[in-house]
């Protein structure tokens, strides 16, 4: 059950990160404070940011392996990420988005095996 709290706290926090930054883009890019490649860079950092702290949060609550914490939430966000993308958009795979998401797989592992590792014992 532990577990499961870890998990949806993490998730919880990639996801709420992911909303509350897009509004906010959303608004800056509106009253044309930014411009829209900007917006299109500050898109893909958001994501990774909030995935490298989902894992850094999983890592740190997880007693051994951070890496395999973070490659499960990832598996999680990524097929959510998926499953919207293609699905609701009805959106053509390219390799380019293969890479997208092994990048936010290897974001969401790198900050779980940080989080492990400064765990306080």
């Amino acid at each position: 059950m532990e577990y499961l709290k870890n998990i949806g706290k993490s998730l919880l926090y990639i996801f709420s990160i992911i909303i509350i930054s897009t509004f906010l883009i959303t608004i800056l890019n509106y009253f044309n404070i930014i411009g829209s490649k900007i917006v299109a860079i500050l898109k893909i950092f958001i994501i990774l940011i909030s995935m490298f702290i989902g894992g850094y949060l999983i890592g740190k609550n997880s007693k051994q392996k951070g890496w395999l914490e973070g490659l499960k939430l990832s598996g999680i966000v990524v097929v959510i990420l998926v499953l919207f993308k293609y699905l609701g958009l009805q959106d053509k795979f390219s390799i380019n988005h293969l890479i997208y998401y092994l990048i936010l797989v290897i974001s969401c592992t790198l900050g779980s095996m940080i989080g492990i590792n400064r765990k306080k014992i």
